[in-house]
């Protein structure tokens, strides 16, 4: 491993800052509609924020690999638009009333209106990608729909059912990770960087992606609900149970695994309750394990990165899984 230093939360914002206002001009450009319904509701999406880490990581990867081309904007805006489509449908499944602290877009507007406007940003992502001509871009973005529409039936047909780490890390690379991995890929692919960057980059996007979907589902059984934008417990009340839930019913006493499948079973905490069900986590030290695990993958992203030359762009890399595992929200 390299001896570079890792970068601080303010030089990458020094670094990233025109590039991601780029981007989101370009995100607001991309998503106007002669339909005036569909560019509202992407307004509005626009609005809610988001931590804009997918765009985040193709600058990098393509900054890092020296790309100084329009496409590092095209496609940050390209694969922020995807992940927002993702968000839209996920609300709609997941019959959530509240995204990063307000009122979610099908609440406002209505499932019906929003499963269109998802379709639409979807659509609309390809044809904007389709502008670099480049089939390799193409390839990627179209194994990452497959992938994560994929994950997301699979989840559905797991829901309220007890599955173990395996099932559980496929769910995660299906619907998280593998976004991550192909933001990172995107910015091989427009440089034209050789397969074994290209590989790296990609296990950095993939160890990245299941480190910060970890960190979320422990979150969402930890945090306030005023800094998680969210209700809390969200998981547990749709019938997931994610990492640290998986440990203890694999280490629990007859009563806690019965506690847990009865959440499950539920999708509420009207027999058993929130506190009750953390009691149990951290009695077995389950939230720590998947905290630990979560900096597992985030430390082998960093591992990845080995076969690049020394940059900024490079540091930032290797602070970005810090940022990931340290975030409370």
């Amino acid at each position: 491993m390299s001896t570079i230093s890792i970068a601080t939360a303010d030089e990458v914002i020094d670094l990233l800052r025109e590039d991601l206002a780029a981007i989101e001009r370009e995100f607001s450009r991309q998503s106007d509609s002669s339909v005036a319904l569909i560019t509202d509701i992407a307004t509005y999406l626009i609005a809610g924020g988001g931590k804009r880490i997918r765009p985040l990581l193709l600058l990098l990867s393509a900054k890092a690999l020296g790309c100084t081309t329009h496409s590092r904007i095209r496609l940050g805006a390209v694969v922020e638009m995807l992940h927002t489509a993702t968000l839209v449908h996920d609300d709609i499944i997941d019959e959530a009333d509240t995204r990063r602290g307000r009122p979610s877009s099908n609440t406002t507007w209505g499932n019906s209106k929003c499963v269109l406007a998802g379709d639409w940003l979807y659509m609309q992502a390809f044809h904007n990608a389709l502008e670099e001509r480049n089939f390799k871009v193409l390839d990627h973005l179209i194994s990452l729909t497959q992938q994560m529409v994929e994950g997301e039936l699979l989840q559905m047909e797991k829901l309220g059912r007890l599955i173990n780490e395996e099932e559980y890390f496929d769910l995660i690379y299906r619907k998280t990770a593998c976004l991550f991995k192909v933001s990172m890929q995107l910015g091989a692919a427009i440089t034209h960087a050789d397969e074994e960057i290209e590989s790296n980059l990609g296990e950095y996007g993939r160890n990245l992606g299941l480190a910060f979907q970890i960190v979320d589902d422990v979150l969402d059984l930890t945090a306030a609900e005023d800094i998680l934008g969210k209700p809390v417990a969200s998981d547990l009340r749709e019938g997931k149970a994610t990492l640290a839930v998986i440990h203890a019913l694999e280490r629990g006493t007859g009563a806690d695994r019965e506690a847990i499948r009865t959440v499950l079973a539920d999708r509420s905490f009207v027999h058993v309750s929130h506190p009750q069900i953390l009691e149990i986590l951290r009695r077995h030290g389950s939230l720590d394990y998947a905290m630990d695990t979560a900096c597992a993958y985030a430390e082998a992203a960093r591992l990845s990165l080995a076969v690049l030359p020394e940059s900024e762009a490079k540091r930032a890399l290797l602070w970005v899984p810090g940022f990931v595992t340290s975030r409370d929200r």
